[in-house]
């Protein structure tokens, strides 16, 4: 049974590692349409992100690998019952990589306008999509015995909830962004996002607070463990990290802002997790037909193989994570080649 622990904190790892990392880009697509006033703070933005994106979006395809190995069964009834919505993040996904691939290929401005336009909604989108998820993850989906979702279109997916903790995710990873590209950038357009930071900091509190009511008058079942003392740990060093973040942007210490805003986002994710566990997927039908991380997982032996593959190769991906971030640290600087 310990192997199913493992494994449920190697996935909300992963995830978050995702939604942290690949959260700053999203955040980047959507300053993108505000921030950048001519082509060249346009490239800077592309460019701040240009060697990393890709790469962080591993993260992604390294979560849906440990989902479908280690828990089938949720792998199973999410793809089956959400394939509409995936579909439309799939989309997304590949007109965000198309979009900086294709925008600095010609210098036609109308030719770039429409990339990255492109470039903003995609990443607005994918933003939208990954907090709606999330927010049904946590106020539970039409689950039978059977494991099988029954919804008639993606629309059910767009409950008040789900749609409040969309556009909760947008806020935050505009922030999130934004910390990133005042670390990134100097001139105008740094202080351009540094003006822009008040306000989604006000903004991301105000709707953090609202969540919180919202998921209390929705359901006692996330919140139900924090009852318990050791579970506050994970929003109060959420709060703290909150605290720090405004403190060392005051300061001028725009490192240190991003590992707090960073850390932000990860305790959030650490502290819907524990709020859930042991459910993976929570059933609206009946509480019975939770999936949660003992009568959903592999097999014994097949956690154990898959354990001993990702102690060999998890460290190989935070290798090459760490490296690419150092090689590429600093004031991003545009080249002949830059995007």
């Amino acid at each position: 049974m310990w192997l199913n622990y493992v494994w449920f904190i190697l996935f909300v790892v992963i995830i978050t590692g995702y939604v942290v990392l690949d959260g700053f880009d999203l955040g980047v697509g959507i300053m993108h349409h505000f921030a950048a006033k001519n082509d060249e703070e346009r490239r800077l933005m592309l460019n701040s992100i240009g060697p990393i994106w890709d790469g962080n979006e591993v993260w992604l395809v390294l979560g849906g690998g440990v989902l479908f190995a280690a828990f089938p069964i949720v792998y199973a009834s999410m793809f089956s019952g959400f394939y509409e919505a995936l579909m439309l993040v799939l989309l997304f996904l590949i007109l965000r990589t198309v979009a900086i691939e294709f925008r600095s290929k010609r210098e036609n401005p109308s030719w770039r306008s429409r990339w990255d336009f492109i470039f903003f909604l995609s990443s607005a989108a994918l933003a939208f999509l990954l907090g709606v998820a999330f927010g049904n993850i946590i106020s539970g989906v039409p689950l039978d015995a059977q494991g099988n979702i029954t919804i008639n279109s993606v629309l059910d997916l767009l409950h008040p909830f789900a749609l409040w903790i969309g556009a909760t995710t947008i806020v935050m990873l505009a922030l999130h962004g934004s910390i990133y590209l005042n670390l990134k950038t100097d001139g105008d357009l740094q202080q351009r996002v540094r003006s822009a930071i008040p306000m989604l900091l006000g903004l991301f509190a105000v709707m953090g607070v609202l969540t919180i009511v919202f998921m209390a008058l929705l359901s006692d079942q996330p919140l139900a463990i924090y009852w318990q003392v050791w579970p506050l740990i994970f929003p109060l060093v959420a709060g703290l990290t909150f605290v720090g973040m405004w403190v060392n942007l005051r300061r001028g210490a725009e490192f240190w802002a991003f590992v707090c805003s960073a850390t932000l986002i990860a305790f959030s994710v650490f502290t819907v997790a524990v709020g859930l566990f042991p459910n993976l997927l929570i059933s609206t039908t009946n509480p019975q037909y939770n999936l949660t991380v003992f009568n959903s997982a592999s097999q014994p032996n097949s956690l154990m193989v898959m354990l001993i593959i990702a102690v060999i190769g998890i460290p190989f991906v935070l290798l090459y994570t760490v490296g690419v971030y150092y090689i590429f640290r600093g004031k991003v600087r545009l080249a002949p080649d830059s995007y």
